[in-house]
C-alpha cells in the first residue's frame, strides 16, 4: 500500500466501505497523512460517515456528501473531492459506488489520477453475494465499472464473507475461487480481508491476510 491513492470499488454488499475505513486507520498507524473520500453516490447506507467520530479522533479527514447519513437521497458529489489531486502530500482512500453508475463519479478525477500514476484501484469481491457468485458474473461487473470510471483495476481484494456467520472454513473455501478469477482477469490478489476475530485462526493458512474491525453499522 505504497501508492498515494487507493481506490476501492465493488458490487453491492462486497464490503468495500468497511475495508476503506480499516485501510485508512492502517495507513494512519503507518505514519501517513490520510484522507478518506466517499464517492459512493448510489447507496445511502453503511457509508464512511458512520465512522466520522473515530476518524476525527485519529486525525483522518473525511470527504463525503453533505447528504450522507440523512434521509435525503441525493446523488451529490462533494466539491472537496478535488482535494484528492490538489493535496499531493496526503494519502487518499477512495470509496466508489457499487455499480457502473457509481463508478461514473470517479470519472471526474480519472484523467488527473491517470496522469499522476500513483494509485491502486482494487476490486473488492464477495463470492457469497447472489449477483457475484461466480467468476464470469464478477468479470462482467468489473468491466462495466472500469468503462464507467475510465480507470482499470490493478488488483483484487478477497472479502468473501457471510457476515458474522462467517467461519474460517468459509473463507478458506473461497481461496481457489478467487485465484481462478485472478487468472481469468489477469489481476493479482492483493489481500484477503477477514473479521479480526478470525485472523489468528487463519494466519499462516492464507497469504496477505488483512484483519477487519467491523464498524458499528455493519453489525
Amino acid at each position: 500500500m505504497d501508492k498515494r491513492i487507493t481506490i476501492l470499488a465493488g458490487h453491492y454488499g462486497s464490503g468495500k466501505t468497511n475495508i476503506a475505513v480499516n485501510l485508512a486507520f492502517f495507513l494512519k498507524r503507518e505514519g501517513k497523512n490520510v484522507s478518506v473520500c466517499d464517492l459512493d453516490i448510489v447507496n445511502p447506507y453503511f457509508r464512511t460517515k458512520d465512522s466520522l467520530e473515530d476518524f476525527e479522533k485519529a486525525g483522518i479527514r473525511l470527504i463525503s456528501s453533505e447528504f450522507a447519513n440523512t434521509n435525503v437521497d441525493v446523488p451529490a458529489l462533494p466539491q472537496a473531492m478535488y482535494a484528492v489531486m490538489d493535496d499531493r502530500e496526503s494519502h487518499f482512500v477512495l470509496d466508489i459506488g457499487g455499480d457502473d453508475r457509481g463508478a461514473l463519479a470517479l470519472g471526474r478525477l480519472a484523467p488527473s489520477i491517470l496522469e499522476e500514476n500513483n494509485y491502486e484501484m482494487l476490486l473488492v469481491v464477495n463470492f457469497f453475494r447472489p449477483l457475484t457468485k461466480d467468476s464470469q458474473s464478477m468479470l462482467e461487473v468489473m468491466r462495466e465499472m472500469e468503462q464507467a470510471a475510465g480507470i482499470r483495476f490493478t488488483g483484487i481484494v478477497n472479502n468473501s464473507n457471510l457476515g458474522e456467520e462467517t467461519t474460517p472454513d468459509d473463507v478458506i473455501s473461497t481461496v481457489e475461487k478467487v485465484q481462478a478469477f485472478s487468472e481469468l482477469c489477469g489481476l493479482p490478489v492483493v489481500m484477503t480481508s477477514v473479521r479480526e476475530e478470525l485472523y489468528e485462526t487463519l494466519r499462516g493458512k492464507i497469504n496477505d491476510l488483512f484483519p477487519l474491525k467491523l464498524q458499528k453499522k455493519y453489525y
